[in-house]
């Protein structure tokens, strides 16, 4: 039985491999449609979310199996103190498979260690989110043709930002990624990424806080939000939630062909105005996910 709590617990093989499989899900799903027939799914949302749940949800759903959960910690026993540990255990006896979104980072991790089915990390506090790199490298290689030899920018919150620190941790280990961190001052990347992953890597990078300079470089923007429900205190949010705007004025300056990527959800970091450019791959990027999940609930499910 195995997890995923970590993008880096895949190996490239392994990622091409479910890229593969998302790409013949998309291409031919009636031939998955009863893949997962009488397989059920738990979705364990200690924390809101929409896409990724929803997203999870549909994934199994398609593959023909069904779905069991709940989408916030207080319709579930953790309201009454029951430990992330015991809920694993107690799912486990319901369901074949566990996604689990929690604030806390790490609560993943001690679910696949007392869970009897294999526990999908769907997010956990600011550390890391492997189904969304997954996501995001799908989208990589669909818009753009491949995952080598490309700049990429990444803008907004990266210190708080899960979705950034997992994404740089896989396309480091791709031939000739070049990364342009954009954020305030209060937003770097945290240092386990910086020197962990880029320095111990000698992957390229640069630091700015400066996107209108960075733009006509990019191959992949990556814009984030800045995160709420990270902060300590309401003003140093509201300081900083409006840092970095993408704008058509600022997309005059970019590539004919770059592509703007985000995790969502979007606050006002994407002006809509943004949503008819054929290089924004927001909302395509989303349907991706769903295919993706569903080539990873087979593999987790060993379900050939």
């Amino acid at each position: 039985m195995r997890s995923l709590i970590d993008i880096s617990e895949l190996s490239v093989g392994e990622i091409e491999a479910l890229i593969d499989k998302a790409e013949a899900i998309m291409e031919s799903p009636a031939d998955y449609a009863d893949k997962c027939r009488g397989r059920k799914l738990a979705t364990l949302f200690f924390e809101p979310s929409t896409r990724t749940r929803l997203s999870f949800e549909a994934a199994m759903y398609e593959l023909g199996g069904n779905v069991l959960g709940f989408s916030e910690s207080q319709s579930s026993s953790a309201a009454k103190g029951e430990s992330v540990a015991d809920t694993a255990r107690t799912v486990s006896c319901y369901a074949d498979i566990i996604a689990m979104r929690h604030p806390k980072e790490g609560a993943p991790l001690v679910a696949s260690v007392n869970a009897s089915v294999p526990v999908i990390n769907a997010g956990d506090g600011g550390h890391n989110h492997p189904t969304q790199t997954l996501t995001d490298l799908l989208t990589i290689e669909r818009e753009k043709g491949r995952l080598t030899d490309l700049t990429v920018g990444i803008c907004g919150d990266l210190k708080f930002g899960r979705t950034v620190h997992s994404l740089i941790s896989a396309l480091s280990r791709y031939e000739g990624v070049r990364f342009i961190l954009i954020s305030p001052a209060e937003l770097k990347i945290p240092g386990y990424v910086r020197d962990g992953v880029l320095k111990k890597n000698s992957v390229p990078f640069e630091e700015t806080t400066d996107l209108d300079g960075s733009i006509a470089s990019l191959d992949v923007l990556y814009m984030t939000r800045v995160q709420r429900e990270r902060f300590f205190n309401e003003e140093d949010y509201l300081r900083l939630r409006d840092s970095y705007i993408l704008t058509a004025a600022k997309m005059g300056a970019a590539k004919s062909d770059m592509t703007v990527m985000h995790p969502l959800p979007r606050v006002n970091e994407i002006a809509y105005e943004i949503d008819s450019d054929p290089r924004a791959a927001y909302f395509r990027q989303v349907m991706y996910g769903k295919f993706i999940r569903m080539a990873l609930i087979l593999k987790l499910l060993e379900i050939e």
